[in-house]
């Protein structure tokens, strides 16, 4: 019997063709099964050709692909190509503009944004157009929506947006016909800087006509805020937006940049945002008065005040059609710097100066003076609503109070601290002196001027008027007896001066007991000296920002203060040296060393770690020698007695704020008191100096200050590191919050 081949051994039978066979193409005899037919393809598998029924023979290996037909390659690729494009965003749903990628829209111009998105923030909507005036408008003129870019829209506060929408209107000439310009006059910490970042994108991308409102802008700042508004473009708008920024070079480099910015033209601008300081815009005004900017934003925008000056005239004379002026300090109750105001940004809605003076200003004082009479009174009111209807067309202001919902609660505590014995004999001594000199010649001399800032500094610590002593310059002839003896300046001796004890004792608690930084702030230079000494002497790691600090070094030592992980534990920030606009959020606790008369200068050296993104509930402390001219200065910026909202920039025009008898009170020391202040307002809550009564429940610290918190001891205080530093100097304390802490649900 013969043995069944291997499949090995198998070879494939040979394809023969049946001759007379048109039924068949292809026949193929059976080795076993005689007579059947077996139709087959031109390739025979050897799968299909094995001869046992029980055993299948080896599949060939195959050295070569095996390849699709041409057509299900053609098919598999249109399979590919017909999936439309998918944006590669996680939950990303697509605009209900219906574009498509790399497509020419055709029909009806659009938006760069989506008018129609959740959250939208629409700057112009185009007016609505009935079906028969669509069909005569030409499709290119069709005017489209102002929508601000996402990015922004999304990150802008309820009021921010408001902001936002009105200073566009006022720059496109809506909120006043022919005048394009505005005053953002919101308080410190309410986002001015970002409101005006949102509007510089919009205008330089979008329009109602499908194009760039303007090609290219102007920012002036102070110069410790040029970096400042560099890093904020770069924080909204990452990448977007290319500054130049000139905040150092030569002349001739500064020259050379801004010719080339100011000859920039056309719809493509390298670098579309100029930042420079108010400084360097008034020594290069030649080159930047040689061409055009779109718009000018001035940051800080009460430097502008006075018509007369350098800067002003320097800003006033740039081809700038639309002007932005911020400023978080109040305008003054001076009317003539509040037409100056206005006049820059709008120029010519209140007339000339002389006719602002004569159909306002007179009449407006006239009506408010003392003795006016009924019908001057009356003139005087519709003047001043006249007026207020003009003006508030282009100016908007908001309050801190809009900051409670965002921010931890501020407590603001005004600290009455005692003179030392050295302090009451060197002070009452001094002005003795210059009572007598009043009295004599019946005037007030330079001397008696310079007086009052030898008194101020004497109340913030002895030293700072030792070398006076030891000259014997006037008043201080006798003075240096009264010094102890082998007295030096080589260190600080806080134990001399109340409110350095108040100060050392106070850092001492928060160093202890927190993980709390300090800003310490000052009119002097002197005294930030004096808190130098003192931090070395305990050890504090500390960096301070004065007059002597070029631009790029601050802007570093602030986000270094800033950053939770830096050991620094004091910030010293000359109030003089354009401390306005810094954000210092690293700290939570700030004290003011020494009033200045202009209440202005306070509220902004106050307002810098109270504002966005602080995460800790914050202290403010102003310190004030009790009985002295400290108290004095505090009352006349709390009673506002002054002439112009008790604002003197320069102490060379006190003689025309004070009279002889005033002068007399500046330099009383009223020793038998706790606060002579409260003592001034004869306060109804308090029984012998003890509050029976707390302050009405809808004040705050913006309340006038006989509506705050009393205090003659420290039992009623809140702030443990205040009361554990109450018995080393304090006599009195006023204190109240910004608001009430909203109770979290759990």
């Amino acid at each position: 019997m013969r043995r069944s081949q291997a499949p090995s051994r198998r070879s494939f039978p040979v394809l023969k063709r049946k001759p007379d066979s048109d039924e068949d193409d292809d026949y193929i005899p059976s080795p076993n099964i005689k007579g059947k037919k077996h139709k087959i393809g031109l390739l025979v598998s050897p799968s299909q050709q094995h001869q046992s029924p029980f055993r299948k023979p080896l599949t060939d290996i195959l050295n070569y692909p095996t390849l699709p037909d041409s057509s299900s390659h053609e098919a598999f690729i249109k399979k590919i190509l017909s999936k439309p494009f998918k944006v590669p965003i996680p939950n990303y749903q697509g605009s209900s503009l219906n574009r498509a990628l790399g497509v020419r829209r055709q029909g009806a111009r659009q938006s760069l944004h989506d008018p129609y998105e959740e959250g939208a923030l629409i700057l112009y909507s185009p007016p609505e157009l009935s079906a028969h005036d669509q069909m005569k408008l030409e499709t290119e003129k069709q005017p489209v929506h102002v929508v601000v870019d996402p990015i922004l829209s999304k990150v802008l506060r309820p009021h921010q947006r408001e902001g936002v929408k009105f200073m566009y209107d006022c720059v496109t000439g809506t909120q006043i016909e022919n005048s394009y310009g505005c005053i953002m006059a919101d308080e410190m910490g309410l986002g001015k800087t970002l409101q005006c970042i949102t509007l510089v994108w919009t205008l330089l991308r979008q329009s109602p006509d499908c194009c760039p409102t303007e090609h290219k802008g102007i920012i002036v700042s102070p110069s410790s805020l040029v970096k400042n508004w560099y890093n904020e473009f770069n924080k909204w708008l990452p990448g977007k937006v290319r500054c130049l920024v000139i905040d150092s070079g030569t002349k001739s480099e500064i020259d050379k940049n801004l010719t080339q910015f100011m000859q920039q033209n056309g719809k493509r601008v390298h670098l579309p945002v100029l930042i420079i300081s108010y400084e360097t815009f008034r020594l290069h005004s030649s080159v930047l008065h040689k061409g055009s900017a779109g718009f000018v934003i001035c940051d800080e925008g009460h430097r502008l005040k006075n018509s007369e000056n350098q800067t002003y005239q320097a800003l006033n004379q740039l081809n700038a059609k639309r002007r932005i002026l911020l400023s978080g300090t109040p305008i003054q109750n001076d009317l003539l710097e509040y037409f100056s105001l206005v006049h820059f940004v709008n120029t010519g809605i209140l007339g000339t100066a002389q006719e602002f003076k004569r159909k306002f200003e007179t009449p407006i004082l006239r009506g408010r003076d003392a003795g006016a009479s009924d019908s001057d009174h009356k003139k005087g009111e519709e003047k001043l609503q006249e007026l207020a209807a003009i003006v508030n067309k282009c100016i908007i202001r908001r309050t801190q109070a809009l900051l409670t919902k965002y921010l931890p609660v501020k407590i603001e505590e005004v600290v009455c601290c005692r003179l030392t014995p050295l302090q009451m004999a060197l002070y009452k001594s001094f002005v003795d002196s210059r009572a007598e000199e009043l009295e004599t010649s019946g005037k007030m001399s330079v001397s008696s001027l310079s007086s009052i800032t030898q008194l101020k500094k004497l109340c913030n610590h002895p030293d700072l008027i030792y070398d006076k002593c030891v000259e014997g310059s006037v008043g201080f002839e006798d003075l240096l007896d009264i010094y102890p003896p082998g007295y030096n300046l080589k260190t600080v001796n806080p134990a001399l001066s109340g409110k350095f004890i108040v100060l050392d004792t106070l850092l001492a608690v928060v160093k202890s007991t927190s993980s709390d930084k300090v800003v310490l702030v000052s009119n002097y230079t002197q005294t930030l000296d004096l808190f130098e000494k003192l931090c070395r002497q305990r050890n504090y790691l500390f960096v301070r920002l004065d007059g002597t600090m070029t631009v790029k070094k601050r802007a570093k030592i602030v986000e270094r203060f800033n950053n939770p992980s830096s050991p620094e534990f004091i910030f010293m920030l000359s109030s003089k040296a354009g401390g306005c606009g810094l954000n210092l959020i690293g700290a939570n606790r700030l004290v003011m060393f020494d009033p200045d008369w202009n209440p202005a200068n306070d509220d902004q050296a106050m307002a810098r770690c109270w504002r966005d993104g602080q995460k800790k509930q914050c202290y403010i402390y102003r310190l004030i020698a009790t009985g002295t001219i400290e108290e004095k200065i505090f009352q006349r910026q709390a009673h506002k007695k002054a002439l112009s909202s008790c604002v003197i920039d320069k102490e060379e025009d006190v003689e025309r704020h004070f009279s002889l008898d005033e002068l007399r009170d500046l330099f009383k020391l009223n020793e038998n008191t706790v606060s002579d202040t409260h003592e001034k307002f004869k306060c109804r809550r308090c029984v012998n100096n003890i509050q029976v009564r707390p302050p009405a429940p809808d004040t705050d610290c913006n309340s006038d200050l006989s509506q705050w918190n009393h205090c003659a001891d420290k039992k009623g205080l809140v702030d443990l590191a205040l009361k554990s530093a109450w018995d080393s100097a304090i006599s009195f304390t006023f204190y109240h919050h910004s608001h009430e802490e909203q109770r979290k649900t759990v």
